[in-house]
């Protein structure tokens, strides 16, 4: 029986002539239609690509092209590790090896019968309609990977396998040696081909493992996912096609009816298809990337929401808030001791009231050291018990190595806990942080009870004020603290100076003043002493300086005064800058709870002191005591001092202080201008401020200032 004529093998002409018919087809609305027809999805077989992934990877990884002196070579390179059978893949691949092995032959088939390619593809895409749409696109891939391997395999070992040799023979491969560097850019060709199939590949695969894994934030019925894996049909079409583009090339080689110099035509023709894939790439990436945007936001959402559920609701201890906060990928330690740089888990703040130090890197040295100090004081304090967690605030977007170096830098000085890495701090808890909790820039102290409610929203101004006395940080205590409160100069200086205490319960005559003007300051002090003899008082004066003196001019004021021995100063900064500091926390404590100027005497004398700062005459308070004080702008008490022989008797019979409030009543005069700086912004602002002087509502201006002293 005569057998029937064999097929004659394609030559290459022939494969770019019935590739071009289609190669350029765009993806227009029939195409994708005919693809989509292809897939019954009702049915879909379930295949676990991933495995399948990594022995193709291994295939191709040691297969690409070089030569090395006209001679082919592989990558084969027996010190790399094995990885393709680290794992069981029997298990895994069981039930596919039969259908990868009939796609093999499918391939082998068409690639020789030079059928036409989009047919071919069709006819492929309609064997796996059951499958899903990676599983078409990675059990083909993985037929042409034991179609290429062979290739390769037969190729690399002729010369020096018995087996391989005349394998090659038959397959008239043995020729391709001698010729290897006229067909290396058709094969570099292949190969960069096989590289474009193989990260639209993985790329069809993420999306398949975004609608599995991130269901509850994305569905591929809605956009942005709709969108995208609209696109994956036509994808995972011209992935296979330019599998079976690949394979007919293949195909060429192995027949033995090509010429040896690979025509320009050819090596276009498959770059061309990697152009094509590569957009295809480019373009689902894009995609991805918006489907992975909305899933963070999506989570970003839940999260948020999820914070807020949280502190509203009742909890055993504290641990459910804090892990929300600091530890949401669950970080095994995400604090550390700054000073020591020793790691910690969140069970060291279990059932403890704790504070969080909420700042961004602007925190100052100054903070960090009055911070310090209550912090030490603490230690002292048996029935004190509360732990500090600096929580940093910053912008991931604008993290760099400037910053990382500030933020250890900070973190050095803290004998507290802090987190270890504020990128820990994720977008919705800094969104919560700021909806809720109010911050913007300026530190904040949020107080947390042992069952992680919130105590106060900002503590930051009570332990200003009073430190420790004012544990557990609530807003009940702050409330109850003002209650017992009175305008007194231990408020005023509170343990700032321990001499000015002494001097209190000495019955001292005691002067604090400010400015910065250093003749003024000479004029003044000279005054005040020369009266202080003639009224037979004991009077100790103290130079406050002035808030918004830079820290250079502040050291040369001390320094003079020091030197010329006009009144005691404050030699540090720290000391000086937290006077004022604290003056503006009771101005934003009063503000917390509503009391304005009018109602409330303390906020008042607040008041009228910053407003004395801000203006360019001085100030000065006089005391006497604890409690019997009267204050002036400095050029009216320094004018009222000139003239003491006048009241000078007044004074004797009826006191010091309370004399001199009356000669400063009299002389005042209603011309004035009264300025109040205001440091930061947002609710610490009042929206209305009456002048001290006049009771007159004072305009608002803004100030922008830059000092780097």
């Amino acid at each position: 029986m005569a057998s029937a004529p064999l097929r004659r093998a394609p030559t290459m002409q022939n494969v770019i002539r019935r590739d071009k018919r289609g190669s350029m087809q765009s993806d227009d609305s029939a195409l994708v239609r005919q693809i989509r027809e292809t897939h019954t999805p009702g049915r879909s077989q379930i295949v676990d690509v991933k495995p399948i992934l990594h022995v193709i990877d291994e295939i191709f990884h040691r297969s690409t092209v070089g030569t090395d002196g006209g001679i082919l070579l592989g990558t084969h390179v027996d010190s790399l590790e094995d990885r393709t059978y680290s794992l069981s893949y029997d298990v895994l691949l069981q039930g596919l090896s039969y259908l990868i092995q009939k796609i093999y032959i499918e391939i082998s088939c068409q690639s020789l019968a030079g059928a036409d390619v989009h047919a071919s593809t069709m006819e492929l895409l309609m064997s796996l309609s059951n499958y899903s749409w990676e599983a078409k696109v990675v059990l083909t891939l993985a037929a042409f990977s034991v179609y290429y391997g062979e290739f390769w395999l037969v190729a690399q070992l002729c010369t020096t396998d018995p087996l391989a040799k005349p394998v090659a023979i038959l397959k008239q491969l043995s020729d391709i040696i001698e010729h290897a560097a006229s067909i290396k850019p058709q094969l570099e060709a292949i190969d960069n081909l096989i590289k474009a199939i193989t990260k639209v590949t993985k790329l069809i695969v993420d999306y398949s493992d975004m609608v599995k894994l991130q269901s509850q934030y994305i569905s591929e019925d809605t956009p942005p996912l709709s969108i995208a894996m609209a696109h994956i049909p036509a994808a995972a079409y011209w992935a296979i096609r330019a599998i079976l583009a690949c394979a007919s090339h293949i195909a060429i080689l192995t027949g033995g009816r090509y010429e040896y110099v690979a025509s320009t035509t050819e090596v276009w023709e498959l770059s061309s298809l990697a152009h094509k894939l590569n957009n295809i790439h480019e373009h689902l990436t894009t995609e991805l990337e918006n489907c992975r945007r909305y899933i963070v936001e999506k989570r970003y959402d839940e999260d948020y929401k999820n914070l807020i559920h949280l502190f509203r609701s009742l909890h055993l201890d504290n641990m459910k808030n804090l892990r929300a906060l600091i530890s949401h990928k669950d970080d095994i330690q995400p604090l550390v001791i700054g000073r020591s740089k020793v790691r910690f888990s969140l069970e060291v703040l279990r059932r403890k009231h704790v504070l969080l130090l909420i700042t961004d890197l602007s925190l100052s040295y100054e903070e960090i050291l009055i911070l310090e100090h209550i912090h030490n004081d603490q230690q002292h304090r048996a029935e004190v018990e509360y732990e500090f967690v600096w929580l940093p605030v910053v912008d991931a977007a604008l993290w760099d190595e400037a910053k990382r170096d500030r933020f250890e830098d900070l973190k050095s000085r803290m004998p507290w806990y802090a987190v270890h890495d504020p990128l820990i701090i994720e977008p919705p808890v800094i969104k919560f942080i700021r909806d809720y909790w109010h911050f913007d820039k300026k530190m904040i102290i949020v107080s947390l009870d042992p069952q992680g409610r919130v105590a106060s929203e900002n503590a930051f101004h009570m332990l200003w004020i009073w430190g420790n006395v004012a544990f557990p940080f609530s807003d009940e205590r702050e409330t109850a603290l003002w209650n017992a409160e009175s305008w007194r100069l231990e408020l005023v200086v509170d343990a700032i100076d321990q001499e000015i205490l002494k001097w209190i319960d000495a019955g001292k005559y005691i002067c604090l003043f400010g400015s910065d003007d250093i003749e003024w300051i000479r004029k003044f002090t000279l005054r005040a002493k020369d009266v202080a003899i003639r009224a037979d008082i004991p009077l100790e004066l103290v130079y406050a300086g002035r808030s918004t003196a830079t820290k250079e001019k502040l050291r040369k004021l001390n320094k003079t005064i020091d030197a010329e021995n006009l009144s005691r100063t404050w030699s540090d900064y720290t000391s000086t800058w937290f006077f004022w500091s604290r003056l503006d926390s009771m101005r934003c404590s009063k503000a917390k709870h509503h009391k304005t100027v009018d109602d409330d005497p303390i906020l008042r004398e607040v008041m009228t002191l910053l407003s004395y700062d801000g203006s360019d005459q001085g100030w000065v308070m006089v005391w006497r005591g604890s409690a019997e004080t009267v204050r002036a702008n400095g050029h009216l008490t320094s004018s009222t001092l000139d003239d003491f022989e006048t009241w000078r008797l007044a004074a004797a019979d009826s006191g010091f202080v309370p004399e001199l409030k009356n000669q400063l009543k009299q002389r005042h005069q209603p011309h004035h201008c009264t300025r109040l700086i205001i440091p930061g912004f947002g609710p610490d602002i009042p929206d209305r401020v009456v002048c001290t002087e006049c009771g007159r509502e004072m305009e608002k201006f803004f100030m922008f200032r830059c000092c780097t002293d």
